[in-house]
């Protein structure tokens, strides 16, 4: 997966790619999809949601810039597969999933494997994780339909926020805030399931 889909189309971030060789993603679906389960697309994980595809989640990932002492908010805990991937990255990983059967499921993997730091919670995730705010870095894993402005005020000076943002036509967004504001830079075409909000 590493050598064949992400750096020949330019993931050449050595720590993400390491990361992406030390967590399994097979732990992560569906055990029937066997060698599949490394193929670079998505997979249904239940309740009308999906697994991204690989090379999504690396081109978020290396765009975020994670650094060693980072504290990371996630966005959608969905499978887990992306939290283990930033909790190899990150010093801390904070994630929020509104769904409560694929939390409970995620935590059970995590459980099982050597990942970092993870602390999650059942939530809407549009409104963030204010007590454990300011973060370094904050990836949001579904489509929202505007700017995230409860996210960037939550987001620390010099940190990093990549969302998929669905207007006229949905793209990746990078927001990068200094001196208290945040300028949005859209970096590459994208499809995203919507995120969900409101009550758990």
């Amino acid at each position: 997966m590493v050598e064949e889909q992400l750096r020949p189309r330019g993931i050449v971030d050595e720590r993400v790619l390491e990361a992406f060789l030390a967590v399994p993603r097979h732990e992560f679906v569906d055990p029937a999809l066997g060698v599949r389960a490394y193929d670079d697309c998505s997979f249904p994980i239940g309740y009308e949601q999906t697994i991204s595809q690989p090379f999504t989640i690396a081109f978020m990932v290396q765009a975020l810039e994670v650094a060693p002492r980072s504290r990371v908010l996630e966005i959608g805990t969905g499978s887990g597969y992306q939290t283990a991937i930033l909790s190899r990255l990150a010093h801390d990983v904070f994630s929020i999933e509104r769904i409560e059967q694929l939390l409970d499921a995620a935590e059970a993997v995590l459980a099982r494997l050597k990942t970092g730091s993870i602390r999650v919670k059942l939530g809407d995730g549009s409104l963030g994780w204010r007590s454990y705010a300011p973060f370094d870095r904050i990836l949001v894993s579904a489509a929202m339909t505007g700017r995230p402005d409860a996210l960037i005020e939550q987001l620390a000076e010099g940190g990093r926020l990549i969302a998929p943002i669905s207007e006229s036509a949905e793209h990746l967004v990078l927001f990068t805030k200094r001196d208290g504001r945040a300028a949005a830079q859209r970096i590459a075409r994208c499809a995203f399931l919507p995120l969900r909000t409101g009550a758990a």
